[in-house]
């Protein structure tokens, strides 16, 4: 008890209140960036896919507004690690992907999921923290660290430095997509999840780089995350008296009791999809859940973790992290949907309520 009174600081508050709220929302419209390529592979809907870009294009105005005026330099972050190996980003994008979408959904989804009770889903994150460990700091650590270091992808790596981009040449970008995606400045106002969760990704920037700023010691800058903190949660409830609350664990735990709340409300998401003749449930939560901790280790993140934190940096790993994620989602959603073994619980449209 002790040890718990001793962590629960201002930084772990904001953590699991920033957990908190996008277990809220992200519970109540089902945001998801698996789900959104599902959308559109089934019925051509980009509804979900809008949110998405909403949440993207927030988190890089107010996160480089943040760091403009707050002075945090995203430098300090893994976005812009010393060394940065493109090939070992790419493919744990890849393996992420695939991964995300045999397991019907990414970290973050996957923890919605669970807070809905789907049982499912706590084989796959269960999967995921074991998987995110063992690459981090276990047995397939050696390996990962001789794939990372090796010179001559380094080498070749350095030859395309991992620059901060413009948000002058990113922002029109993400704009004109989000306005060939969106049907009518109406339609706008269905993506409000997307500034919400926005939002929160940039106050986590202000959370570990203003408020956590300590002269006498070395503060950590972070964002949300959920494959690493997925391992660490993992340790933080098996070693309880032997270890501390971190930021990333306490938006986890933040997390699961948002979505619980919210799923105790919206209980037309709480049921779980029947699986159809070609699926076989647990032994893709656990190849997928597995593949989503290793990839999610290589790539520094997840579809959260790279594709709304890191991209919000503005760092060049980042947007060829979330390419290499969605790009072999997405074809393997293809794959899967032709084998009628793509899962569909949930389709949003436009003119859904």
């Amino acid at each position: 008890m002790e040890n718990y009174i001793e962590d629960l600081n201002i930084i772990n508050i904001c953590a699991f209140t920033l957990g908190l709220m996008y277990g809220l929302v992200a519970q109540y419209t089902q945001f998801c960036f698996s789900g959104a390529i599902k959308d559109y592979i089934q019925i051509k809907s980009t509804r979900r896919a809008s949110s998405i870009l909403v949440a993207i294009i927030t988190a890089v105005i107010l996160s480089q507004s943040i760091s403009i005026f707050f002075q945090i330099d995203f430098y300090k972050t893994i976005y812009f690690k010393d060394e940065i190996n493109y090939l070992a980003i790419v493919i744990g994008g890849i393996v992420f992907g695939i991964g995300m979408m045999l397991a019907d959904g990414c970290s973050s989804r996957q923890l919605i999921k669970l807070s809905q009770g789907n049982i499912y889903s706590l084989v796959t994150i269960l999967f995921i923290a074991i998987f995110a460990y063992i690459t981090s700091k276990g047995l397939f650590s050696y390996l990962i660290n001789l794939l990372n270091h090796n010179e001559l992808l380094l080498k070749l790596s350095s030859y395309l430095p991992n620059m901060q981009l413009s948000i002058l040449l990113v922002l029109p970008v993400l704009l004109f997509l989000l306005w060939k995606m969106v049907p009518n400045i109406k339609s706008l106002l269905l993506c409000f999840d997307g500034l919400i969760i926005g939002v929160l990704i940039s106050l986590a920037w202000f959370v570990t780089g203003v408020i956590n700023v300590n002269e006498f010691e070395i503060s950590t800058l972070e964002g949300l995350s959920f494959v690493y903190p997925s391992g660490k949660a993992l340790e933080y409830l098996m070693f309880f008296s032997g270890t501390t609350l971190s930021f990333g664990v306490s938006v986890i735990l933040g997390l699961l009791a948002g979505g619980t709340i919210m799923a105790l409300f919206n209980k037309k998401y709480r049921v779980s999809c029947a699986p159809n003749d070609k699926e076989n449930k647990l032994k893709n939560s656990i190849i997928g859940g597995s593949m989503m901790g290793i990839g999610g280790i290589l790539t520094l993140g997840c579809t959260v973790g790279q594709g709304l934190t890191g991209v919000s940096t503005l760092a060049l790993a980042s947007f060829i992290a979330i390419s290499s994620i969605a790009l072999s989602a997405y074809f393997t959603a293809i794959y899967l949907h032709k084998r009628n073994a793509l899962p569909s619980c949930y389709l949003f449209e436009w003119n859904q309520k």
